[in-house]
Protein backbone atom coordinates (compact mmCIF):
# COMPACT_ATOMS: atom_id res chain seq x y z
CA UNK A 1 0.00 0.00 0.00
CA UNK A 2 1.78 3.25 -0.95
CA UNK A 3 1.63 5.92 1.76
CA UNK A 4 -0.27 9.03 1.49
CA UNK A 5 1.86 12.37 1.39
CA UNK A 6 2.48 14.83 3.97
CA UNK A 7 3.16 18.01 5.05
CA UNK A 8 4.88 19.98 7.72
CA UNK A 9 3.48 22.28 10.01
CA UNK A 10 5.41 23.88 12.73
CA UNK A 11 3.52 25.66 15.89
CA UNK A 12 3.97 27.33 19.15
CA UNK A 13 2.53 25.87 21.86
CA UNK A 14 2.72 26.47 25.45
CA UNK A 15 4.79 24.05 28.24
CA UNK A 16 2.30 22.48 29.42
CA UNK A 17 0.46 21.77 26.41
CA UNK A 18 3.37 20.29 24.69
CA UNK A 19 3.52 18.07 27.94
CA UNK A 20 -0.13 17.28 27.87
CA UNK A 21 0.03 16.10 24.24
CA UNK A 22 3.52 13.93 25.37
CA UNK A 23 1.59 12.66 27.96
CA UNK A 24 -1.43 11.90 25.83
CA UNK A 25 0.82 10.16 23.09
CA UNK A 26 2.90 7.84 25.16
CA UNK A 27 -0.37 6.73 26.88
CA UNK A 28 -1.93 6.27 23.39
CA UNK A 29 1.01 4.34 22.31
CA UNK A 30 1.18 7.51 19.36
CA UNK A 31 4.31 9.50 17.92
CA UNK A 32 3.31 12.91 18.79
CA UNK A 33 2.55 13.79 15.19
CA UNK A 34 0.20 10.55 14.80
CA UNK A 35 -1.80 11.84 18.26
CA UNK A 36 -1.92 15.13 17.18
CA UNK A 37 -3.86 13.89 13.52
CA UNK A 38 -6.01 11.89 15.83
CA UNK A 39 -7.07 15.02 18.16
CA UNK A 40 -7.45 17.27 14.93
CA UNK A 41 -9.40 14.30 13.15
CA UNK A 42 -11.74 13.89 16.28
CA UNK A 43 -12.18 17.57 16.28
CA UNK A 44 -13.66 17.77 12.73
CA UNK A 45 -15.93 14.74 12.95
CA UNK A 46 -17.41 16.02 16.35
CA UNK A 47 -17.84 19.31 14.18
CA UNK A 48 -19.14 18.21 10.94
CA UNK A 49 -15.81 19.33 8.96
CA UNK A 50 -15.15 16.87 5.96
CA UNK A 51 -11.66 16.16 5.71
CA UNK A 52 -10.98 15.53 1.79
CA UNK A 53 -9.90 11.63 1.54
CA UNK A 54 -6.31 11.26 -0.58
CA UNK A 55 -6.01 9.64 -3.43
CA UNK A 56 -3.41 7.47 -2.02
CA UNK A 57 -5.91 6.42 0.48
CA UNK A 58 -9.04 6.00 -1.69
CA UNK A 59 -6.38 3.31 -3.93
CA UNK A 60 -4.29 5.71 -6.45
CA UNK A 61 -4.51 8.19 -9.16
CA UNK A 62 -6.52 7.89 -12.52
Amino acid sequence: MASAKTTTITFRIEPELKEALCTAAQQEHRSIANMVAVLIRDYCKHNDIPIPESQAIKGGST
